[in-house]
């Protein structure tokens, strides 16, 4: 037979003897005898006996409690030392990123990475002396290739124009503030944030919970997002309202609107502002009850087809005066967004801009299966995009802005490169006012009060200061991006095709991004489908006048949803 510490093969741990589980406890009642013995002899005399006694009694009456409660087996098990194990774990993710993680480590952000961020918004230099600590030769290692005869490009400041047939275009930088709310970032980080932007003259996307006293305060340029919940432009009912859009959409600092039909963060998912923390404040941007659970449906009301949504976003552009309107999504089902694609075509209805949100996920808190398995990355997500405008001879008439983890001057160029004329950054800009990283961001606790309603935590942030490091840490990036396609022989950014970024497949194979991916050509789409894998399942199956496909008759489970 075999010995009880022997299974199937396997050596288990030795068993801890009943009497050690309950050792801690025995010591703190030994420890509170022995001081109430000396103390009383003492005539409690020397005070050490009062404190020894009292700390000794509450860890007394610790234990007791452990071992009369039945919800927690482990404390039951192992009275008091079993809160050491929950404190240990409760600082777990704080003592791996400061000690254990590797500098390249991203999770999500990298220490590398965050401080780039860190270094930039702050103005001192981010050179790194010896080289690397990157390896070159691994899989997956990223570069673009520098030319012998650089250019010389006087200015940083890069932009694009969204929208130069409208009554009101925009001239945007191509670097911009993602969508964050008020309510999920405090009042001074949103304060902080649109004085940056007024300085740097980039755009500042409000993010669904509408506008705030705090988003007007500097002046700086807005995009004003719209989301399924209608905030600061819906009736009693949650249902759109044309007056209250009219109000907000007609002031000088919004410059555009933007539909948001999903997110990165939480794909397919509607979010949810609980009732202690709608403010009053938040609650009359937002146009809901203070103290209400605030919800945020998944799906919008005011459409339900791709012919219902461009109807909408035209509909907005009219309202506004002539506004430039486009929408924002986190691409899921292929044939949903051909068959926006196609409808707009048929209509001849087209947005002037598209916001391709990846599924790296941003600042809102999301249940971890759709942090982790929902949606499609922003990489293959705006290239789908990318080739469908292309193919269908649209490109052109349409701005397209990625989002997704984007902290350098190379993010910004690989982005550029692989399709999109405009660059969105969410936390990015958060580590530009402090955030450390501590994934705080929805117990509204966050230590550096960016992501809190607590007015003790946000009221310590500097917002001069932090403003200043949001301005520096654009104007920075933008300078650093100058000086790469400086060094790649260009003259502007809109010159970076994939054929720029060079990434390594294998350990001996290194592909362009234009020979790793399939790209097509202006038209493709008008003549026959082309052999790409996404475009020949889905294609011919996607309708303009509904989000779903023509048939069922297959698996639309088979394929993968990007080819």
């Amino acid at each position: 037979m075999l010995p009880s510490r022997v299974r199937a093969g396997h050596v288990l741990p030795p068993e801890v003897p009943p009497m050690l589980r309950y050792a801690l406890f025995a010591v703190c009642v030994l420890v509170l005898l022995l001081s109430l013995a000396m103390g009383l002899r003492d005539q409690w005399m020397w005070a050490g006996w009062w404190w020894l006694a009292a700390v000794s009694a509450v860890l007394v009456a610790v234990g007791i409690a452990d071992m009369r409660q039945v919800r927690s087996t482990l404390r039951r098990t192992y009275p008091i030392l079993a809160h050491f194990r929950y404190g240990l774990e409760s600082i777990g993710p704080e003592i791996r990123q400061y000690f254990i993680e590797p500098d390249d480590a991203e999770v999500p952000f990298s220490r590398q990475q965050r401080a780039l961020v860190y270094q930039r918004s702050k103005h001192v230099t981010d050179t790194v002396p010896f080289g690397t600590i990157g390896d070159v030769y691994a899989v997956d290692y990223e570069w673009i290739n520098h030319s012998v005869v650089p250019t010389r490009i006087p200015s940083a400041d890069f932009r694009t124009c969204i929208g130069p047939s409208r009554a009101q275009p925009y001239d945007a930088s191509i670097f911009n503030i993602s969508a964050m709310s008020f309510g999920s970032l405090s009042a001074a980080a949103v304060r902080a944030l649109n004085a940056g932007a007024k300085r740097g003259n980039f755009y500042h996307d409000t993010g669904e919970g509408s506008i705030s006293p705090y988003h007007r305060e500097a002046g700086g340029d807005l995009v004003w997002e719209i989301g399924s919940g209608y905030f600061g432009c819906r009736d009693e009912a949650g249902r759109f309202d044309e007056g209250r859009f009219v109000a907000n959409a007609c002031d000088p600092r919004v410059k555009m609107i933007e539909v948001k039909l999903s997110q990165g963060a939480k794909p397919g998912h509607g979010g949810m502002l609980p009732g202690p923390k709608v403010t009053a404040e938040i609650a009359a941007a937002r146009g809901v009850p203070q103290g209400v659970d605030c919800l945020s449906p998944a799906a919008h009301s005011a459409f339900s087809t791709p012919i219902g949504l461009l109807e909408y976003v035209d509909r907005l552009r009219t309202l506004s005066g002539g506004k430039p309107v486009g929408f924002k999504l986190a691409v899921g089902h292929p044939w949903e967004w051909f068959g926006i694609a196609k409808a707009m075509r048929e209509t001849g209805l087209l947005p002037d801009f598209i916001i391709v949100d990846g599924a790296e996920g941003g600042t809102g808190a999301a249940p971890v299966e759709f942090v982790d398995h929902v949606g499609v990355p922003m990489h293959e997500a705006l290239m789908l995009v990318h080739n469908t405008l292309v193919g269908l001879d649209l490109r052109q008439k349409i701005t397209v802005g990625g989002a997704g983890k984007i902290t350098s001057a190379f993010d910004i160029a690989r982005t550029l490169a692989m399709g999109a004329d405009t660059c969105n950054a969410g936390r990015g800009f958060m580590f530009a006012l402090g955030c450390i990283q501590s994934r705080t961001c929805h117990t509204d606790r966050c230590p550096t009060g960016v992501a809190t309603q607590d007015p003790k935590r946000w009221k310590q942030m500097d917002v001069p200061d932090k403003a200043s490091r949001v301005f520096q840490f654009h104007r920075n990036t933008l300078l650093a991006l100058r000086d790469l396609l400086c060094a790649a022989g260009l003259e502007s950014p809109h010159q970076l095709g994939p054929e720029h970024i060079l990434r390594r497949v294998t350990p001996t194979e290194v592909r362009s991004l234009g020979a790793l991916y399939q790209f097509l050509s202006p038209g493709a789409l008008l003549d026959e489908v082309p052999p790409h894998a996404v475009f020949r399942e889905f294609w011919a199956r996607a309708r303009s006048d509904s989000f779903h496909a023509e048939t069922h008759a297959r698996s639309l489970r088979t394929t993968a949803a990007t080819g």
